[in-house]
């Protein structure tokens, strides 16, 4: 019989018109017109944004990848994969002492919000202060500076100093460097001042918010589509940072569907758009030869830093049992995802990491310790883990037990056509093995909510995501004493550790990942350590490795040339990441074809 996850064969054959007049909630009567040459169009990676009008990033569930922090929200520092080192800009330099448990912030001079305040560092200390005060522990970040962070004080108007619990030789990196996605945006102190974190929406058209510093204003918002004007006073051009990016409009849209994706890139509607399988792009290609990729053949695909895993609430009544989730690990035939899930653009996971160059020796540590995950399924060997465990297969090739089948619902976020695919395939895979797996497709917002507050089973997700040139990062994000989270019951918010797991393997675990976290990047004693750790992960799996994330996202250049690939590597082109300004500057017009 024929899979139903056959490759993507299109035909454009629907018709979608991107609308260029967009609901503007009374932000203005009416929009400038701006010719589609000046204007570049982005894909957003979401279905919908229920609160289009909320920019209170600190409160979870609320979208920053409309624009916000790729046009508005300039970073301090952003981290360049390609050549490996954190470039600057809001922030010059980002210094520790000799112990490296105070770190000194020097900040650009000239640096203006949009509405002409100077950006200072009262602005960093009441940003990084309001996350200290914070005694719910719910803003973004917060429980990190309260984990990290003893005092932070103002030294002059250029300079921040860090005062820090604890050493931390990955301080800058891991919060002000766009390390992966975004990072804190630090907020205007004159418009946050004296507002509740917690329910400030940071939006009020007649004052002009939201605000930021970087080169575009919000010109409208609604649920599926934000426009962004490009700012002639932003502060870039006078302090000579840099002159202002050629597009003189950024539309940022939720074009649903992979059809419609194809479509709008086809009919140059559409210049960036998000993760896409490969028979979409070649059916892209087929009618727009002016598509391109990451790689100019296959996979066409770049790896994201990001690593796709099936997480397990580890304190479910079922599932908390290490020996069932053991199992489904050994069952799973990665190699089955990736043929039929992503048609062979993607390599399997052995470990929660990334497989890139600098994350080698660690991938190496723990693979040789003999506690990487396999390539193929063993189905056999996890059926026996069931069965010893006490359930029997039914009449109907499920597990059952004391009247109630082995059932596993799998959250996954439905923004991709990806994330889709590969859970599907999954459950296929487990149902039959024997496992009652079933998707439960909810939107990103639902996802997020759901996560943090432990009302889920099981998740496809990427949630130890981290790491990118040393390991602490993602084995952090398992840390149940980083995150004490020991006694926060379901229902209630946990900002790490999504998966709750707090067992006296999990704090073994966690003093080892402490002990890692205290030494200086690339210091030679981690590897063996990482090793050490990762044994209980394999021991309890409270999160199972899939498959890396390859990211097919193309670009049209029918409009617009300059975008990252892999013949012009200067950038990841990650276009939902806070990195995207750094795309915005090497953007130019196409020339036209004669």
């Amino acid at each position: 019989m024929q899979s139903r996850f056959k490759p993507f064969s299109l035909i454009l054959t629907i018709g979608l018109a991107l609308v260029m007049a967009v609901s503007t909630f009374g932000r203005a009567s009416a929009q400038a017109t701006v010719a589609r040459a000046d204007t570049v169009i982005f894909d957003i990676d979401a279905t919908s944004d229920a609160a289009p009008t909320n920019f209170n990033w600190l409160v979870p569930g609320t979208l920053q990848n409309q624009g916000a922090h790729q046009a508005m929200w300039e970073p301090l520092f952003i981290l360049n994969y390609i050549t490996g080192k954190i470039d600057p800009y809001l922030g010059l330099t980002f210094t520790p002492n000799a112990t490296q448990d105070v770190w000194t912030l020097k900040l650009r001079d000239g640096v203006k919000w949009s509405d002409g305040v100077a950006f200072t560092a009262d602005d960093v200390v009441f940003t990084i202060q309001m996350l200290l005060n914070d005694k719910t522990k719910t803003l973004a970040y917060a429980p990190d500076m309260q984990q990290w962070v003893k005092s932070v004080s103002k030294v002059d108007n250029l300079t921040v100093e860090f005062d820090l619990n604890k050493a931390d030789p990955r301080f800058q990196l891991d919060y002000f460097s766009v390390r992966i996605w975004g990072s804190i945006n630090i907020m205007p102190a004159h418009v946050w001042q004296g507002q509740d974190p917690t329910t400030f929406t940071f939006y009020d058209t007649a004052k002009g918010w939201p605000i930021g510093t970087g080169p575009y204003k919000l010109t409208s918002a609604s649920p599926t589509q934000f426009v962004w004007d490009e700012d002639p006073n932003w502060w870039g051009v006078a302090a000579g940072f840099h002159a202002l990016p050629v597009p003189k409009r950024l539309i940022f849209v939720i074009a649903g569907s992979e059809t419609n994706k194809a479509l709008l890139m086809s009919q140059h509607q559409l210049d960036s758009a998000m993760n896409i399988t490969l028979g979409t792009f070649q059916a892209i290609q087929a009618k727009n030869p002016n598509a391109v990729a990451w790689q100019s053949a296959l996979p066409f695909a770049f790896a994201d830093p990001c690593p796709r895993e099936l997480e397990f609430n580890t304190v479910d009544p079922v599932w908390g049992d290490a020996n069932l989730r053991k199992a489904v690990s050994l069952i799973i035939d990665r190699t089955s995802n990736i043929k039929i899930a992503y048609q062979g653009t993607t390599t399997p996971s052995s470990t929660i990491f990334v497989q890139y160059g600098g994350m080698q020796p660690y991938i190496d540590a723990v693979t040789k310790a003999g506690y990487g995950a396999s390539a193929t399924g063993d189905v056999a060997s996890g059926q026996k883990m069931i069965e010893a465990a006490g359930w029997a297969l039914n009449s109907s090739g499920i597990y059952a037990k004391g009247g109630k089948t082995l059932d596993l619902p799998i959250m996954v976020g439905n923004d991709t056509q990806e994330y889709i695919l590969s859970t599907n395939e999954l459950v296929e895979q487990l149902q039959k093995a024997g496992i009652n797996a079933t998707s439960q497709s909810v939107n990103g917002a639902t996802s997020q909510n759901a996560t943090q507050t432990g009302n889920f089973v099981s998740q496809w997700a990427w949630n130890t995501c981290g790491s990118v040139n040393e390991p602490w990062n993602s084995l952090n994000t398992l840390n149940p004493g980083y995150w004490n989270i020991a006694n926060i019951p379901l229902g209630q918010i946990a900002s790490g550790d999504s998966q709750r797991w707090n067992t006296p393997g999990a704090q073994a675990y966690g003093k080892l990942v402490d002990q890692i976290g205290a030494l200086p990047l690339g210091d030679p004693s981690i590897p063996a350590l990482v090793a050490q750790a990762y044994k209980y992960i394999f021991d309890e799996t409270p999160v199972i490795p899939l498959v890396q994330a390859e990211k097919l996202v193309p670009f049209d250049t029918t409009y617009w040339t300059g975008w990252p690939t892999a013949s012009n590597a200067y950038m990841t082109p990650t276009t939902w990441w806070q990195n995207t300004f750094t795309i915005l500057f090497n953007l130019k017009k196409a020339t036209p074809s004669s």
